[in-house]
């Protein structure tokens, strides 16, 4: 168009421009209103929809009044293909971003729900949000009118250089990628390595696994060093499970007393002490004949790892006051050690002989003699 602008196309600009503003701030207060109510819901899910869709639906609407006011106006062809260049490559800018943070927030609520005890497996949402976020980028590189066909050849040749660069960093991300996938090890498990860490399995991101020990220090593993150790998850295939106390008696114990009283104090524990099963059934397995006591062994059962230091500690606690009022006596280690004296008979004596040196009397030695 090669007329000029006038008084009338600056005001029908100015009222889309005004338009798309007080879209966006109705649009805002909209979803600001969704959100109190998606909070309310067990989901989370919804609350990073309605979040992230505060903020590209104001964008929109802003950008919408601007293309609005920019096609009532007068201008070039020139200079409106820059300004819908310009809008475009602004709403999808804000359209990647927004959606990175949709989907990589979907990915951490997915994770945490199944993860159990405060886990977050952040590998996946950074994995996610870069790969939305190098979509976006080629789109608006597209826009703009630049080809990304030599781009895309020259990060494939670059990323043969920087994968050999990188091995050891690839490798714990495979690594992780690997664990993850294949379920052996989650954020929220209890694992206890061969090399003797143990604890809670607190994130597994890209390049290493970090677990918070019961003492509430972390340690941190790379990815690859986890995949190739050996492990124990007292988390998988299940949350709950037994543990063993070992107890002993005197040999004038009535072991049919013993047993039940055991067994009343295991159900008393397991149904008042929290984090017990309380449905557990009580085990008790006779199974030494020892220096000085039976020895057996009693099965608790607890609802998580750390619960068991807690419930051992009651179940000592009650057993040993329960014995002392049944009379049940619970004896300390002793060994008797006999120790006998000989003494030699030397047919022929000489002068001279000598008396058994300091501390050698009653140590079953013979006299020294001076022959």
């Amino acid at each position: 168009m090669n007329r000029a602008v006038t008084l009338d196309d600056l005001i029908v600009a100015s009222i889309a421009l005004a338009a798309g503003l007080v879209a966006a701030f109705l649009l805002r207060m909209l979803l600001r209103w969704l959100g109190r109510h998606a909070s309310r819901t067990r989901w989370g899910g919804d609350d990073v929809i309605v979040d992230a869709l505060r903020t590209v639906v104001p964008w929109a609407a802003v950008a919408g009044g601007a293309a609005a006011a920019a096609a009532v106006l007068p201008l070039t062809r020139t200079v409106r293909h820059h300004v819908d260049q310009i809008l475009s490559v602004a709403l999808i800018f804000v359209v990647t971003l927004t959606a990175a943070r949709v989907i990589a927030g979907l990915v951490r609520t997915v994770t945490q729900s199944r993860s159990g005890v405060a886990g977050s497996a952040t590998i996946f949402v950074n994995i996610t949000r870069v790969v939305v976020l190098a979509m976006g980028f080629l789109v608006m590189l597209q826009t703009l009118g630049v080809s990304i066909a030599p781009l895309l050849t020259a990060l494939g040749v670059g990323g043969l250089a920087v994968a050999l660069a990188l091995q050891d960093t690839l490798a714990n991300l495979f690594a992780g990628i690997h664990i993850l996938a294949s379920k052996t090890v989650q954020p929220g498990d209890y694992i206890r390595l061969s090399s003797g860490e143990e604890g809670y399995v607190v994130d597994i991101n890209w390049r290493q696994t970090t677990v918070r020990q019961l003492s509430n220090n972390l340690v941190v593993i790379p990815n690859g060093q986890l995949a190739r150790t050996n492990m124990i998850n007292y988390t998988r295939p299940e949350q709950k499970l037994t543990v063993l106390v070992q107890v002993g008696v005197g040999y004038d114990s009535d072991l049919d007393q013993v047993e039940k009283v055991t067994t009343e104090v295991v159900a008393e524990v397991m149904a008042e002490i929290t984090g017990a099963i309380p449905d557990h059934e009580p085990a008790i397995r006779f199974h030494t004949f020892g220096d000085s006591r039976i020895g057996f062994t009693v099965i608790l059962g607890v609802g998580e790892f750390s619960d068991q230091y807690r419930i051992k500690h009651e179940f000592i606690k009650r057993l040993h006051r329960r014995y002392r009022d049944e009379g049940i006596r619970i004896p300390a280690p002793a060994r008797t050690v006999a120790l006998q004296q000989h003494s030699a008979v030397i047919p022929h004596q000489r002068a001279g002989v000598g008396m058994p040196a300091a501390g050698q009397e009653g140590m079953g030695t013979a006299a020294l003699l001076d022959r």
